[in-house]
This record gives C-alpha cells, sequence and structure tokens, in this order.
C-alpha cells in the first residue's frame, strides 16, 4: 500500500502573535483586530486557519477551539485546523465534545491536528499529567473520542479511561468526526499514526525527514491492516518573505528565538522557507515532492508587519505555486 494522499497543494496559515517584547508590554488584542486577520486571510486566497496550543510558553496564546470558534464566523470558508492540540494535557471526554460543537459551529470545515508536546513541562505540571504518559495517553484519547463521535453508547476500558455505555449528542457534523491528524518526530509518534491517524502535520522536519516519516507510517499502517481510502500530509513551516535570503533569516531568528527563549538560528537555516519569493517557493515545492499536500505557512517577524507578510506572500508567492493547486 501507498499512503492515498491528495494531488492538489492546500495553501494555510498560522495565527499570528505578539512575542514578548518589554517595549509594548502585555499583548491585549482588540476583538476587531482578530476578525479583520481572519477576514484578511480568507480574502487573500488561503485555504484554511491554524491555531497552535499551549497552556504555558513565552509566547501567549489563545484556548484553539475558542479562537477557531470566532474565525469560524467571520470566514464561512476556510478550513480551521489545530496544529497541534496538546490532548494529553486534558480529558478526551470533554474535549470530544469541544470538537463536536467546534465541528458543526464550522459546518464540518474543522481539521483537528493533536500531539504531545513536551517543550515546555511547566503545562504538564499544571495539568497534573506525567510527562512520561504522554504518548500513551494520546494514543488511548484518540480511540476514545472516536467511541464517543459514534453517535451510539460508548464503552471504553483503557489504562487511563473507563467508562461505560456513553451517549454523546449530536454527533458529528463531518461522518465519523473530525479528521484527526497527529504531529510527531519520533518512531512511537510514526506507529501511532499508522494506527489511529486521519493525518500526518509535521513542523522542524526536513523535506527528506518527511519522506522517511510517510515511509513509516505507511509501514505501521500495513501492519495494522488499515485499508485507508485518503491520508492527509501537512507541514507547518516558519516562513519570511523579504528582499533576501540574509535579511529574512535575520528577522526569522530574532522572531523565533523569543518566542522559544533559545537561540533559533541554526533551526532557521534548516527548516523554515526564507528569502525572497522564488526561494519561498521553492522550498514548499521541496515539501510538495516529497508529498505534503497541506503547507501552513507560519510568517514570523514583527507583530507590526503581519498584515504586509500575508499580503506579500499571497501576492508574490503563491502565483508562483498556482500549478499545485
Amino acid at each position: 500500500m501507498k499512503l492515498p494522499v491528495d494531488q492538489n497543494l492546500k495553501i494555510g496559515i498560522q495565527t499570528i502573535h505578539r512575542e514578548p517584547d518589554d517595549q509594548h508590554g502585555p499583548w491585549l488584542p482588540k476583538i476587531d483586530e482578530l476578525v479583520e486577520f481572519v477576514q484578511l486571510v480568507d480574502n487573500s486566497g488561503f485555504d484554511s486557519l491554524w491555531v497552535g496550543d499551549h497552556l504555558s510558553m513565552p509566547l501567549p496564546f489563545f484556548d484553539p477551539f475558542q479562537q477557531l470558534a470566532q474565525a469560524a464566523v467571520a470566514s464561512r470558508r476556510l478550513l480551521l485546523g489545530t496544529s497541534v492540540y496538546l490532548l494529553p494535557l486534558r480529558h478526551p471526554g470533554p474535549v470530544a465534545k469541544q470538537a463536536i460543537t467546534l465541528d458543526h459551529l464550522s459546518e464540518g470545515r474543522l481539521l483537528f491536528g493533536v500531539g504531545i508536546g513536551g517543550e515546555f513541562p511547566k503545562e504538564y505540571e499544571v495539568a497534573g499529567v506525567p510527562m512520561n504518559e504522554r504518548g500513551a495517553r494520546l494514543s488511548e484519547s484518540i480511540e476514545v473520542m472516536r467511541e464517543l463521535w459514534s453517535g451510539e453508547p460508548a464503552s471504553y476500558n483503557g489504562k487511563f479511561f473507563k467508562f461505560s455505555e456513553v451517549l454523546m449528542t449530536p454527533p458529528p457534523r463531518q461522518e465519523g468526526g473530525p479528521p484527526i491528524w497527529c504531529g510527531g518526530r519520533k518512531e512511537a509518534a510514526f506507529k501511532r499514526m499508522g494506527r489511529l491517524a486521519d493525518g500526518y502535520v509535521s513542523y522542524v522536519v526536513t523535506p527528506d525527514m518527511y519522506r522517511d516519516a510517510l515511509v513509516k507510517i505507511e509501514q505501521a499502517a500495513n501492519e495494522a491492516g488499515r485499508k485507508l481510502n485518503n491520508f492527509g500530509t501537512g507541514h507547518l513551516i516558519f516562513t519570511r518573505v523579504d528582499d533576501n535570503y540574509e535579511t529574512a533569516l535575520e528577522t526569522a531568528t530574532s522572531s523565533l528565538s523569543k518566542r522559544y527563549a533559545m537561540d533559533f538560528r541554526r533551526a532557521a537555516e534548516r527548516y523554515a522557507a526564507l528569502g525572497n519569493p522564488e526561494d519561498v517557493a521553492a522550498k514548499i515545492i521541496e515539501f510538495h515532492e516529497v508529498g505534503v499536500r497541506h503547507i501552513i505557512v507560519d510568517l514570523v517577524g514583527p507583530y507590526e508587519n503581519r498584515f504586509q507578510q500575508i499580503e506579500r506572500f499571497s501576492a508574490e508567492v503563491m502565483p508562483l505555486l498556482t500549478a499545485l493547486r
């Protein structure tokens, strides 16, 4: 079996937050500004809008479900995704209800990306979840949600979650529930994807790493005896469109180093799409060639330039990718 992927490329965008900056103080967003952002993304020709998820990190984060619920009203066209929701931090029962609700509010446009995180251990401390249980909890949580999304009384008897004859209604808008895409870069994650996931959404990987991951996911799906009609392939890539590579690299390094509270220069050089429009398009095409069919650009740089970056990517990079879409 070869993983069945879409033919055409979709282009999404990750929501943009203000990075830590002593000069500006706390970030206090305005509702009109958030709505304007979603509408600009929609009008600029993107296919989807994605939000990340953290309970605690240097970058300020909103709750992803509430953020996407607002976006579902501001745009009636965009697909809405989480990249990725840290599911092991929560009990999958209430999450299943939240996802059902968002699936209906968005009229079936939700792509539910999930992962284990771990870059910020304090998130697990405050949630009361041991970090060494992340992977096992994620696997069980996916199974729990699928049972609860069936529209029939559901039962589950696992290591972490147990319940009997629980009916959760209404069932999701999308048959079987929103597609569940998993993140991760380790062998256990690829085995989980092959066994349980509807797609793979990555970040900080190279095209070669992505290609190798799909081979491992396919092998795991074969071993699990799965017959897949479609498998989603997404990749979130840090992106900066500028006049040249050097300027883009400096801006990206400054931005990402603040976000992750570490020197991000070498990682930006290796993993990001940086430079003039041709440079950025070329990097995206590299990922398309190894099987990525949904690129999610995370436009890095000063918060004040976010709208300008969206407009520049739309006007100067998207036309270079028309043949793939």
